[in-house]
């Protein structure tokens, strides 16, 4: 009798099991993707008798749309994808290439589940500036003036993060001669900058030891850099390009210090100082002998500051 009270007992046990182990039902909830999203643009003093604005290339930008949680936006895709958060959905841009221009805004919009919408939007707009000439003489001379890496400063190379309110190379901040051993090239390279005109300027980048850089995408499109390897000196026969000045669209305020302008290099055969880094060089500061650079780099969220000085 002990027996078969033992076997109902696990022929009971086996059932509740077996009902234990019925397949669960999982759903995903509302994965409706963002829709009606709009991207509604003012150019800044735009009117009848100035259809591309004030010149200031101030723009107001703000999206709208439905089953959105969160926005990110590229202010031109014509130089490549490079999405940032637009957390409140509305923003004033300003766009620094001199002149009269195309440019072509790309939004993404997120829904629940990780849904996405994009849309884009084309706009023209003029921007005007003229260079403090007390800079532009500082920068290029009489007419020509040749500027290499001051090594033997602190803080000569740096980098810390791309905030408009930090200003400073605060995750690291280069002892003198710190690339010496590593990367010598680095000390080496010269900047020439030249006025060719009260509207035309160029820049030659000559390394007789190479590019100091990282490689691969992070390299700005560096001609002959390989595409994979450590940071540090590769082949690079130098090169020459036309560069602007434009005014800085850090938002870094006059007070950081920053003189508010920068140099815009056009093309990506040209770099000054290291090459992993981007085409618009805020100038903090300048005098006749020194000169003090702040560059977004080509990893996110990087800013690095660079010292050189007058030959």
């Amino acid at each position: 009798m002990t027996i078969k009270i033992k076997s109902l007992s696990y022929f009971f046990a086996l059932l509740l099991l077996i009902g234990g182990c019925k397949k669960k039902e999982y759903s995903m909830g509302d994965l409706t993707a963002p829709s009606n999203v709009v991207i509604n643009t003012e150019i800044v003093g735009q009117d009848g008798t100035h259809p591309d604005g004030d010149g200031s290339g101030d723009v107001k930008i703000t999206i709208t749309g439905d089953n959105v949680l969160a926005y990110k936006i590229d202010y031109d895709a014509g130089n490549g994808i490079d999405l940032q958060a637009l957390p409140s959905g509305a923003i004033t841009n300003k766009y620094t290439s001199v002149g009269v221009n195309t440019y072509l805004i790309t939004v993404v919009a997120y829904g629940k589940g990780a849904s996405a919408t994009t849309v884009t939007k084309e706009i023209k707009l003029r921007s005007d500036f003229t260079p403090d000439p007390d800079l532009v003489a500082n920068l290029t001379g009489s007419g020509s003036k040749t500027w290499i890496v001051e090594k033997g400063v602190s803080g000569h190379f740096g980098v810390g993060p791309w905030e408009p309110g930090n200003v400073t190379p605060a995750w690291y901040s280069a002892p003198p001669n710190d690339k010496a051993t590593c990367c010598n090239c680095f000390y080496t390279a010269t900047f020439k900058f030249t006025k060719v005109s009260n509207t035309s300027y160029t820049l030659t980048t000559t390394t007789p030891d190479g590019a100091f850089t990282k490689t691969g995408a992070l390299a700005g499109g560096l001609p002959g850099i390989p595409a994979g390897g450590d940071e540090g000196c590769y082949s690079y026969a130098g090169g020459s390009s036309a560069f602007s000045f434009v005014p800085s669209s850090s938002g870094v305020a006059a007070s950081a210090p920053s003189t508010q302008t920068a140099i815009l290099l056009g093309g990506a055969n040209t770099f000054i100082g290291y090459g992993a880094v981007k085409k618009e060089y805020e100038i903090l500061t300048i005098s006749d002998t020194n000169l003090y650079l702040r560059v977004q780099g080509t990893e996110t969220g990087n800013a690095w500051y660079l010292k050189l000085k007058a030959l």
